[in-house]
């Protein structure tokens, strides 16, 4: 894929109508609806301000959540226009409708310097479906459209991507850098090139791992999925969380690393525990020999110590998924440490979304990292090297 694409400082947006995709789908409060984290929101901001500075009027548009039926209360904009604004310092206006009477009708209405939000996209059957029409009657509320949304560019959505057909294409920021670091670190990686590969399973990282034995010269597994390939090898994993079809897999990846040359590294011992629970004791065990009554739960001392040091001189860094429970405070050691270890290294850290953004968040050391990405699913997409429709469709420079 080229991430060589153009964006907003490419084009010229004076006096013009731009349709701007973000990514407002931030967590609420169930019962107050109130704006529980508004991270997602801040991050477009840069965006937002350069096209009002330059004399656009931006119609902002986003999903939130996943309605069902059409248009629902609890799925609506309302509360992220009220937090825009407070951001902004600026009136948001709120649409009631996406291309409906109220949107068209504001939108035409929309001068230069003002700021037009619609209401929630998945209100419109056709987004999820790409439906032409949808996008179609989007465009034309514009005349330039600006992707800034790396959380969505994986779906090939309305909004994500149909509109690019009816309108030049380019893109925000966000995902600008988002191009730059992480496809800069695929495509021409600062070596040596180290990716870490936590989470609960091997079957949502199969592209991930395939991918990266190409350009990775270490590749450091953890997390859920590492017991897998821990049985896959002949060791017992007791009650561990276990993906049986995905044995042989696991060792043709084996395999695949010793041929090519990659470092394959995978867990020495284990934290375990008899229950999953917080307040379960953990006992420590070799990764292969769990007891039958026991799973594992976090990487053990000398796996920490390992991971550490394939880290210490690395060039690159690419972390996706955590290595234990460490929602769980007893269980938490393996993925702090191996944080600890990025934020020690001069090397280019990047974090793939999700549990690890969330994790490196949490434990006090997200400043320290080069980049964390926006996008779970999308950054997860582009590890694995594939096209993202969102970024394909956009102008190339």
């Amino acid at each position: 894929m080229n991430y060589n694409k153009k964006t907003v400082k490419d084009i010229d947006v004076k006096g013009k109508k731009v349709l701007l995709r973000c990514d407002f789908n931030v967590p609420q409060d169930k019962d107050t609806l109130a704006i529980t984290d508004d991270k997602r929101i801040r991050a477009a901001l840069p965006t937002i301000q350069y096209l009002l500075d330059q004399g656009a009027a931006v119609i902002a548009c986003s999903h939130l959540g996943k309605p069902k039926n059409g248009p629902e209360d609890k799925f609506s904009l309302a509360p992220v226009a009220a937090r825009l604004g407070e951001l902004l310092g600026r009136e948001v206006v709120m649409a009631k409708d996406v291309v409906g009477p109220d949107a068209t009708a504001k939108a035409s209405a929309l001068q230069p310097g003002q700021i037009l939000l619609l209401e929630n996209t998945r209100f419109e059957k056709g987004e999820t479906k790409n439906d032409p029409e949808l996008a179609k009657a989007m465009a034309s509320m514009a005349q330039v459209y600006v992707s800034d949304a790396f959380g969505a560019v994986h779906r090939a959505h309305a909004s994500t991507a149909g509109v690019a057909a009816y309108l030049p294409a380019v893109s925000g920021f966000l995902i600008e850098k988002e191009l730059e670091i992480m496809g800069g670190a695929l495509a021409n990686p600062k070596r040596p090139l180290v990716a870490i590969l936590g989470g609960s399973k091997v079957s949502s990282k199969i592209g991930v791992i395939n991918h990266l034995l190409d350009i990775a010269d270490t590749i450091i597994i953890g997390g859920g999925m590492a017991y897998t390939f821990a049985k896959a090898q002949g060791g017992s994993v007791g009650t561990s969380l276990l993906e049986s079809d995905w044995l042989d897999y696991c060792n043709d990846m084996i395999a695949k690393a010793k041929e090519k040359g990659v470092a394959l590294l995978l867990p020495e011992d284990n934290l375990c525990a008899a229950e999953f629970s917080a307040d379960a004791v953990p006992v420590l065990h070799s990764a292969m020999t769990i007891p039958d009554d026991m799973m594992g739960m976090d990487i053990g001392p000398k796996t920490i110590e390992a991971y550490a040091a394939a880290v210490k001189n690395a060039g690159t860094v690419i972390w996706n998924g955590p290595m234990g429970v460490f929602e769980f405070p007893s269980f938490a050691e393996g993925t702090r440490a191996v944080a600890k270890a990025l934020a020690e290294t001069d090397a280019i850290t990047i974090i793939g979304g999700g549990d690890s953004a969330a994790a490196v968040a949490q434990l006090g050391f997200a400043d320290k990292m080069t980049h964390i990405s926006t996008g779970g699913g999308a950054s997860l997409e582009f590890l694995e090297g594939k096209e993202l429709p969102g970024v394909a469709c956009l102008l190339d420079k």
